[in-house]
């Protein structure tokens, strides 16, 4: 007798480990939910695939996800949001969740001056998937998009606090507060690790928004609204973490970035 759908899981993907920052804030937000990741590590960065190729990979990790029947999907990929999403959308019956649109609501939301600044990996702003988004819904935003093709390496490298990162913030981030920005959206999975030092770069008053908070509230709403929601329970949902293939410091990474000791990760094939 299959379970009742909302004990399923939640499936989660990215292109390595960075998503697992959104796993995070999922399990704040619903602790009591199973949540099964895929770290699609043999074939990390997207950020230089072409649109046609992430599609490809997302449909594979989607039929991935879907034959261990989970209720909805979480694409914690900016990469793959900006080119899969919408697809993905179309060809499934649960609810599939970016993490573009989720923090260009809540950068709008943020903004009192309608300067808006966006930071990511050089996929992400060449895409201009959050660009058109917000103007979009805000014609008249003006937009500052840096990429920051160091800041990945610097998160992963644990270097969170280091001088030689608090520099390169500096240098990242120096058009935004030139342009005076009100609101700066961090574009990436791996910048909620360096959410610290970029606000101490830009001022108080400069509002940083994590697109790994906003897409996990956005996923709350939709199970709330669609039934989805498990049961409240005493016990905590458990993490199951996958990748494609296993480098040596994945375990290590995959604690730092979910913030608890992850358990057995498991090799998968997805394609």
């Amino acid at each position: 007798m299959p379970e009742p759908l909302n004990d399923q899981p939640i499936g989660a993907f990215d292109s390595g480990v960075g998503g697992l920052t959104v796993v995070r804030a999922m399990r704040e937000l619903l602790p009591t939910e199973d949540i099964l990741y895929l770290g699609d590590t043999a074939r990390v960065p997207y950020g230089n695939k072409s649109p046609e190729t992430i599609i490809r990979y997302s449909r594979e990790i989607m039929t991935y996800l879907r034959s261990h029947n989970v209720k909805a999907v979480v694409v914690a990929c900016n990469t793959a949001s900006a080119h899969a999403l919408s697809i993905l959308q179309k060809e499934s019956d649960i609810p599939v969740i970016g993490v573009i649109a989720p923090g260009v609501q809540a950068a709008l939301s943020a903004t009192r001056s309608g300067r808006i600044g966006i930071v990511g990996t050089q996929g992400t702003i060449q895409s201009e998937a959050y660009q058109n988004l917000l103007r979009q819904y805000h014609p008249d935003v003006v937009i500052t998009a840096v990429a920051a093709p160091l800041l990945v390496s610097l998160v992963e490298e644990d270097w969170l606090s280091h001088p030689a990162t608090h520099l390169i913030l500096e240098e990242y981030l120096a058009p935004m507060k030139a342009a005076r920005v009100d609101t700066v959206v961090l574009a990436c999975t791996h910048y909620p690790l360096l959410k610290a030092q970029a606000q101490r770069v830009l001022g108080s008053d400069v509002v940083l928004v994590d697109s790994a908070q906003n897409a996990a509230s956005t996923l709350a709403r939709k199970l709330m609204t669609g039934g989805l929601k498990r049961a409240p329970s005493e016990h905590s949902g458990q993490i199951t973490i996958c990748a494609t293939d296993l480098p040596p410091q994945f375990s290590r990474l995959a604690e730092r970035f979910l913030g608890e000791k992850a358990k057995a990760i498991r090799q998968v094939t997805v394609g």
